[in-house]
């Protein structure tokens, strides 16, 4: 089911003009163009999930699986549904559309609209595995340098962030390797201007019609841009005990009761 596709495809592929192939003009906007709009939307996953995911594995707040439910609800809409709701937010006659055109600012068919949309399909995929790691690292290192006078601050920054590095590059690699293949909110939010917001997966499609050498060319490289990032999100090094420096001393936490440091 995996990786009979993928082989008929690299047997599809004209190797004899690939290179002409994946090089042209186009193909290298829409490379461009999907690396750097997919490193943005990373980076606003990581702003907007980091918090959110700290919520959902430490809250206690009501209604607390309805607002998980809310945060995964991209993973299972059809992405074209997430373009419309885009469209009919962010759009020139949408909910905040007409107070942002007042100050200017026009982000529907717009390389920003190909940002949210790959932000809104990949925010996920960031928390999820945030929020595991979070929940696997339990709360007793915390709860040490609690007792040991660090603020809120400095234990989220010294001891939970350390605890979940590998879960948080994890998904942000995740989170980008999704962005680099969004197409079905992209086209119906931002559109497909070349050089704007024409991604790689829309410069497939639109290939796809007129040269299909060039449409499954472009599609391997999609898809070992994608196999590369994959294995480098599951590539964790061994993970370590956070330490911790309270008033310039080193401190490694105590084990919890009943039970040894790992």
């Amino acid at each position: 089911m995996v990786v009979l596709p993928l082989v008929a495809m690299v047997a599809r592929v004209n190797w004899a003009n690939f290179l002409s192939l994946v090089t042209s003009e186009s193909a290298l906007a829409a490379l461009g163009l999907s690396l750097r709009t997919s490193a943005a939307s990373t980076a606003l996953c990581v702003v907007l999930g980091v918090p959110l995911a700290v919520v959902l594995a430490r809250g206690a707040l009501p209604l607390l699986g309805l607002l998980r439910s809310l945060v995964l609800l991209p993973l299972v809409l059809p992405p074209v549904v997430g373009g419309i709701a885009l469209l009919y937010t962010f759009g020139r006659q949408g909910l905040l559309g007409r107070t942002i055109e007042v100050l200017g600012l026009q982000i529907a068919f717009s390389t920003t609209a190909v940002v949210l949309a790959q932000t809104f399909v990949a925010l996920p995929f960031l928390v999820v595995s945030l929020e595991g790691a979070l929940r696997t690292g339990g709360h007793r290192y915390e709860a040490v340098a609690a007792t040991l006078g660090a603020s809120p601050g400095t234990v989220f920054r010294r001891v939970t962030l350390p605890l979940v590095l590998p879960g948080l590059a994890s998904g942000a690699v995740l989170a980008f390797a999704r962005s680099l293949g969004e197409f079905g909110a992209t086209l119906t939010f931002a559109g497909s201007l070349q050089g704007v917001t024409r991604t790689l997966p829309l410069e497939i499609y639109l290939q796809r019609e007129t040269d299909p050498d060039a449409a499954v060319a472009l599609s391997l490289v999609l898809v070992a841009v994608a196999v590369a990032v994959v294995a480098l999100a599951y590539r964790r090094p061994a993970g370590r005990t956070p330490a911790l420096r309270l008033s310039g001393q080193r401190t490694t936490p105590a084990p919890a009761a009943g039970g040894d440091v790992p």
